[in-house]
């Protein structure tokens, strides 16, 4: 994974190609369905917040935390302009635990994909679980490792890199393939995944 230092450049420097300046389709497609009951929200790895605020205008309870204090404090400007009440935090969702769980709801937008190694990515989900009430929910976006292309883009997982992460503590309800709402002529594609905690 990218260092702290690094996301904070590319945010102090507005160069986000991750950033959309709008939630994505496929929360927005997720939440319309009513797919998701329980309106207490934890969007982990929230950048400037542009989900959150979707979610909290839509009547969800939103806690949005990411590791930059750069995209925190951009979070929270852009929240007093959307006359939104939101909580946003700078955490380390590895290592630190957010206040105010358990949540009904996790959603991450490619911060679980980030992570490079098998035993980060498994202390994500095992995290992801811990905030999570009963039968609490994980919306998770992940790079898809079988787009084939020649720039820049998400870093890429496969299934099983997916699976071995989260099976031990979530039910996968779906995943499917599909695409990052972007900026980018091409949006990049993306592995759409819905997970129930399970009961231990």
């Amino acid at each position: 994974m990218k260092d702290k230092n690094y996301f904070e450049e590319r945010y102090k420097s507005n160069d986000m190609p991750w950033d959309n300046d709008r939630p994505d389709s496929n929360l927005v497609n997720l939440v319309t369905k009513k797919r998701i009951i329980n309106k207490k929200v934890l969007d982990v790895g929230c950048g400037t917040g542009q989900n959150c605020i979707w979610l909290a205008k839509n009547g969800f309870e939103v806690t949005g935390t990411d590791f930059s204090s750069t995209a925190i404090k951009i979070a929270k400007e852009n929240a007093k302009k959307n006359n939104v009440d939101i909580t946003f935090t700078e955490n380390d969702f590895l290592k630190d635990k957010v206040k105010g769980h358990p949540f009904g709801f996790v959603f991450d937008r490619g911060c679980f994909h980030s992570f490079d190694n098998d035993y980060d990515r498994a202390v994500f989900a095992e995290n992801a679980a811990m905030h999570l009430s009963k039968e609490g929910k994980w919306f998770s976006l992940i790079g898809n490792i079988d787009e084939k292309r020649g720039g820049d883009g998400p870093p890429q997982r496969s299934v099983k890199d997916i699976v071995a992460a989260v099976e031990p503590f979530f039910e996968i309800q779906f995943i499917a393939s599909g695409f990052f709402q972007s900026k980018r002529k091409i949006p990049p594609r993306a592995w759409i995944c819905l997970m129930q905690k399970r009961e231990l």
